[in-house]
């Protein structure tokens, strides 16, 4: 298309932006209208996927068909299959006369399944027959009826994972998939969301009678750092807000600023995201990540302890150079480590895997300096076993006091196995 048709296209379907990946988006959809394969319209909730098979059934040879757009999430699991391909009268408790599903209205037009991948698996299947022959059958009848629908579907959801799962058929999906469009979040549209905050912006003031608000650069900036986890549906609602209780300040036409725009976006609950935010300087440790850090402090000396075990028990160890610390003890021939973690009545060898880990990715100065140098002072080398050992005397203490005593209870929260505990214990004269 070129860049006047995809404008045209835009202004006919509101669709403001101008990212690469919503242009490609809407080349599809348009290069795939004249035929009748299905389309798999993925993309996260409220970055308008509903806008595609309006696209498509426009620009199709069946846009003198019906359109009808069926929400899949929204449908009770006990009523779908009547929604979708109909019921006769008296096949259910409340079915008083017999009616036409959407695949029997929608013959010869497109039928959108919004949310596809949160129907029930027998639904799946009876959708699945009539994408391949056009045959369904009416709930409460044994009569086989004919429909010539296109299906355009979508998903919030990564359908992969679900087949993966067990919970989408895998048919169905290669069957949905036959072309495939993205429709990007918003927090990777960073130059579209000024954009669409004035086309929301405007349109409100229209609407109301009311000033437009105005943005300052930094407010902009804010705008475009945030990462809209609604997408468009959450930046028109920032926008709307933002004119309706700052009417007084659009209309002395002074620009809204960044500290003013704050105020109207949500702060991001860190419990929420993948990975926790950094904390300020001034933030105060926590006593759960305080705790949580004695209990690594702990674990790493029990496996390091018993590592070192391993290398003084094995000649072969012995020679290792200084610079495969840093590398997985797994690289090297540990057949014999392996076998003692095994028999070993003292250590489980389940618990060293996590350790092993964490050596890893540890620098190599750093590894080397605290398990393998040797030039270490005595007094500072007691010091830090003293700290070790206090501090895993208290986290083993904490465990048994959480715990009522239980100590196998103790021994999963402080993730080292029951017979290491017991012998911790007996070490410590309890």
């Amino acid at each position: 298309m070129t860049a006047q048709e995809l404008q045209a296209l835009k202004n006919k379907f509101d669709i403001i932006g101008n990212d690469h990946l919503l242009n490609r988006a809407l080349e599809i959809a348009v290069a795939v209208a004249s035929t009748d394969l299905t389309v798999l319209i993925s993309g996260e909730s409220g970055v308008g996927k509903e806008n595609i098979p309006k696209i498509i059934h426009q620009y199709s040879r069946r846009r003198t068909g019906k359109y009808f757009a069926v929400n899949c999430g929204a449908i009770p699991e006990g009523t779908i299959d009547s929604e979708l391909f109909g019921h006769e009268k008296g096949s259910f408790t409340g079915a008083n006369e017999m009616r036409k599903g959407y695949f029997e209205e929608a013959d010869g037009g497109t039928l959108f399944l919004d949310e596809v991948g949160e129907l029930p698996l027998a639904s799946q299947a009876k959708l699945l027959r009539v994408l391949q022959s056009g045959e369904f059958i009416r709930v409460g009848s044994s009569k086989v009826l004919k429909t010539d629908v296109r299906v355009v579907a979508a998903t919030n959801v990564n359908l992969k994972y679900a087949v993966a799962k067990g919970k989408f058929r895998e048919d169905l999906y290669y069957r949905l998939n036959a072309v495939s469009i993205y429709m990007p979040p918003l927090r990777e549209r960073k130059e579209d969301i000024h954009l669409l905050f004035r086309k929301f912006a405007s349109d409100f003031s229209e609407k109301y009678g009311m000033g437009r608000a105005v943005l300052s650069p930094d407010a902009v900036e804010l705008l475009k750092s945030y990462r809209w986890p609604g997408n468009i549906r959450q930046l028109k609602n920032v926008a709307e807000t933002v004119c309706a209780l700052e009417s007084q300040r659009i209309a002395a036409k002074r620009e809204i600023t960044a500290e003013v725009l704050a105020e109207y976006i949500p702060k991001d609950d860190a419990s929420m995201l993948p990975v926790k935010m950094a904390s300020s300087p001034d933030d105060a440790m926590s006593s759960s990540e305080k705790e949580a850090i004695v209990r690594m402090i702990y674990q790493l000396r029990q496996e390091v302890n018993y590592l070192k075990e391993i290398v003084t028990g094995n000649p072969s160890m012995r020679q290792l150079p200084h610079h495969s610390a840093a590398a997985s003890p797994r690289e090297h021939d540990f057949s014999n480590g392996t076998d003692a973690m095994q028999d070993d009545p003292i250590i489980d060898a389940s618990s060293v895997e996590p350790v092993i880990g964490a050596m890893t990715y540890a620098p190599k100065e750093q590894v080397q300096d605290r398990y393998y140098s040797h030039e270490q002072e005595p007094d500072e080398q007691e010091n830090a076993d003293l700290s070790l050992q206090k501090a895993g005397e208290d986290l083993i203490r904490k465990a048994l006091e959480k715990y009522k005593g239980n100590r196998k209870q103790a021994a999963a929260e402080l993730g080292i196995s029951e017979r290491t505990l017991y012998r911790k214990l007996k070490e410590l004269d309890r």
